[in-house]
């Protein structure tokens, strides 16, 4: 039986677990496979820290970049990290003709597609499954299966850290800071959790899939980024009221004037697919024009989810799949335009903080008519003497550029209290 010579860049969670595989399942990978996968090298920071597995028969390399120069077929990069060791190895193992391997989406993000020309230029495989959704088959689907009718949209919760820590607001109306401080002592959420409730994280990954889906060129310059980190148990608690639930979306869309990519919050309809996905699930909605939509739910992170797509990358390659790594020739991958701002067309959610005095509500309803915007529901709480109350709408279809300068118009209002919330409503 052939044999294809592995090295793993990487041996943290999910590294080991992969490492664990090609050495514990070998001979039922090898079938799969068609061919021997033999772990023959390895590196990680700490040459001593005990492992999982038994590591003896593979070669140490202490400088990861040098598995670029060993006798290998296939280079698995798991240090994670824009720049730095992570992409000096990727880009130089394709450019000696070696595959590759990655989970790093913030590497591809960033030089995607200069990695995937290098790819080509050498005829080697740039597989990435883990990098979008961890365990869900997304890139796949995206690259190979729903090429017929061509992708309209694709919309995903992508981080489960915000899914997690959006799902518990919910359970118990406890405060985001609340949640996310038990989500850290518990490990859902890291020391410093910006990347994942800042967006970061989500628009990596929506990045890619707007790279498959569309064939451009991965662009985090000319995506909308916004987190959760301004979402209130109040905000949860109205959203429940009008029959939505609030979820961090990354969402790119085919529109007539460009391909929209936005990471936010939205107003999902209760009862729909993407609004059932609850804790650190990760689920993905493709739109694939007349073939219909395509949904897809799962683990979007863990060693065992995120393994076992690096797993399937593996052997991919060995089976022979090497073709483009966004499923079209990087030479052909476009610029990114996004619509002009004045384009998007939304309900929103409203939430004003304000005096309890007479006449804010006719001053609010007043300025949004100005602007075109109209309301479909609304909320008032009773009156509590001496302190803010909230008032809460759902506005019909209205321009978002429109309603942004009526919002900026009432916040300089002196019996508006705190800057209004305006939270986009998204189909499930």
């Amino acid at each position: 039986m052939k044999r294809m010579r592995i090295g793993i860049a990487g041996l943290g969670t999910v590294g080991g677990e992969v490492a664990k595989l090609l050495l514990t399942r070998s001979d039922e990978l090898a079938a799969r496979a068609g061919c021997e996968l033999d772990l023959v090298a390895v590196s990680a920071r700490d040459r001593k820290k005990p492992r999982r597995v038994d590591l003896a028969r593979a070669v140490w390399h202490d400088d990861p970049v040098t598995l670029a120069r060993a006798e290998l077929d296939v280079v698995v990069e798991l240090i994670g990290g824009e720049g730095g060791p992570a992409h000096a190895l990727v880009e130089a193992a394709l450019k000696s003709g070696k595959s590759v391997v990655t989970a790093n989406k913030a590497m591809l993000a960033t030089h995607g597609a200069a990695l995937a020309a290098l790819a080509e230029a050498s005829g080697a495989a740039l597989k990435f499954e883990a990098a979008a959704a961890g365990g869900i088959p997304i890139v796949k689907a995206l690259r190979e299966s729903l090429i017929a009718y061509g992708i309209v949209a694709v919309r995903g919760i992508l981080n489960g850290t915000c899914n997690y820590i959006l799902t518990e607001m919910e359970k118990t109306g406890r405060s985001f800071e609340a949640v996310l401080k038990e989500a850290q002592e518990k490990g859902y959420a890291e020391a410093d959790p910006t990347l994942d409730v800042g967006g970061g994280d989500t628009a990596h990954k929506l990045a890619l899939l707007s790279a498959l889906a569309f064939g451009v060129a991965p662009d985090l310059a000319q995506m909308s980024v916004n987190g959760i980190t301004g979402i209130s148990a109040e905000d949860i608690g109205f959203a429940r009221e009008f029959g939505y639930r609030i979820k961090l979306l990354g969402v790119a869309r085919a529109t007539a004037r460009g391909i929209d990519q936005r990471v936010e919050p939205a107003m999902v309809k209760a009862g729909t697919p993407l609004a059932d996905v609850e804790g650190a699930f990760n689920a993905v909605v493709a739109d694939a024009g007349e073939a219909g939509p395509f949904f897809f739910e799962g683990r979007g992170a863990g060693e065992a989810p995120t393994a076992s797509a690096v797993i399937a990358d593996i052997v991919d390659i060995a089976r022979g799949a090497v073709g483009p790594a966004f499923g079209r020739a990087a030479a052909s991958l476009r610029p990114i335009s996004p619509p002009p701002p004045d384009s998007r067309l939304s309900a929103f959610y409203l939430r004003f903080k304000v005096l309890d005095v007479p006449g804010v509500l006719a001053e609010i309803a007043g300025t949004l008519a100005q602007s075109g915007v109209s309301i479909e529901s609304m909320i008032q709480r009773a009156r509590n003497p001496g302190e803010p109350v909230s008032i809460v709408m759902i506005t019909h279809e209205c321009g978002e550029t429109k309603l942004a300068r009526a919002l900026n118009v009432i916040a300089r209002s002196d019996k508006v209290v705190a800057a209004p919330c305006m939270i986009p409503m998204e189909a499930g």
